[in-house]
């Protein structure tokens, strides 16, 4: 029996490619030709030309987003270049497609200056209606997509970074509730600190939490190390750790009510999951191999897990969040994607598990639940109105 990489390789190579572009008209003969192409597509380009907004009503522009990425951290391969990375920026397209009724285009470019991407993105943004920027390393990532959402008028929004954290925020809603625990009171913990950790903390000091402690590969964030770290840790000593003490990832642990894993395989122990508070919640979500295996998180007494992993329960799957995301984004056409409208995504897909349904098993939907991207669009479109920034 073939692997599941084996069987990957081989249907890779009968598919050459996991998309297509296709026809949305006809052309069968002149007048079809003429209506699509020469002479008559002139006149929306001059509509177009009079008002750029009109390239919505006359082009694919309002269905349409780039997936963007140089390639250099690709899931868990790490930099392998763009040519690398575009398998995987395909099956990207394919979950917009499939999940967001969203057209999506994968872009893979050969170059890792930040500034040169955004150049890149700036120059091909009149042919979109969104970037989704992708598998790029962090810091870079996050100095790329702030640069854009500043400089452009289409959404633009890093996956791998807020994906991620609106998933295990709607996860998190959904665990408190259950738990009858209160944000304020909580303590987290999360293991890794670099795009998609440093947004998750963010995104859950902005539902409530006030105790977070952040770990990277060199132990706690601390305020006294300041001058050491990167601008996207400087920026996390603003709001974690607030004994600016130097704990250690075990230390941390004991009484913590979350802990949130987006690092490296087995950084947590079965004695450090017994030490956390009563009825803890537990998000190892290192792939394919988490913090912690969920076998070992239960035994050691964790009230809810989930992982990244789809053979275990409370998947925490980004294709949760980022079609529904987008699809909400481009149906108000909408400037901007804001951490309110984060927020409201992940409060839209934890309102998808009712009262009688939540369990420590289900805090999550599954990723083929129909519900999801609707959900999710909607509460997106909403916040983007009720902050002005839909054109419709």
């Amino acid at each position: 029996m073939s692997t599941i990489y084996e069987k990957a390789l081989e249907k890779h190579v009968e598919w050459k490619g996991k998309i297509s572009t296709e026809l949305k008209m006809p052309l069968e003969n002149r007048d079809d030709l003429s209506v699509a192409y020469t002479p008559g597509v002139a006149e929306p380009c001059r509509q177009i030309h009079k008002n750029p907004d009109d390239a919505y009503k006359y082009t694919w522009k309002g269905n349409t987003i780039a997936v963007v990425s140089d390639g250099t951290a690709v899931l868990g391969l790490g930099d392998i270049g763009p040519a690398g990375g575009l398998p995987v920026m395909e099956g990207k397209c394919v979950l917009f497609k499939k999940f967001g009724g969203v057209d999506a285009v994968p872009l893979c470019i050969d170059t890792k200056d930040p500034q040169e991407i955004i150049k890149f993105c700036k120059q091909i943004a009149p042919t979109f209606g969104g970037i989704n920027l992708e598998d790029i390393s962090a810091p870079r990532c996050v100095e790329i997509e702030r640069a854009l959402i500043r400089d452009l008028d289409i959404p633009v929004f890093h996956d791998d970074q807020h994906g991620t954290a609106i998933v295990v925020t709607a996860a998190v809603i959904n665990s408190l509730k259950l738990t009858g625990k209160k944000a304020e009171d909580c303590k987290v913990v999360v293991s890794g600190v670099g795009a998609a950790g440093s947004s998750i903390m963010r995104m859950l000091y902005n539902l409530g939490i006030r105790k977070i402690y952040g770990f990277g590969s060199k132990g706690i964030i601390l305020k006294e190390d300041y001058d050491k770290y990167d601008f996207l840790k400087k920026e996390i000593t603003e709001f974690t750790n607030p004994e600016n003490k130097r704990y250690t990832l075990a230390e941390a642990m004991k009484g913590a009510d979350i802990f949130v894993g987006v690092s490296v395989p087995g950084v947590v122990t079965e004695e450090m999951v017994k030490s956390m508070a009563p009825k803890s919640i537990v998000l190892p979500m290192a792939n394919p191999e988490p913090e912690i295996t969920y076998e070992k998180a239960k035994a050691a007494g964790a009230y809810i897990v989930g992982t990244g992993r789809s053979d275990y329960p409370n998947q925490i799957n980004n294709v949760l969040a980022f079609p529904g995301l987008f699809r909400g984004a481009l149906d108000c056409r909408s400037r901007k994607i804001t951490e309110e409208m984060k927020i409201a995504a992940a409060r839209g897909l934890a309102s998808l598990i009712s009262d009688e349904e939540l369990a420590p098993e289900l805090v999550i939907p599954s990723a083929f639940d129909e519900r999801v991207a609707p959900t999710v669009a909607k509460a997106v479109a909403e916040e983007a109105r009720k902050a002005g920034l839909a054109r419709i």
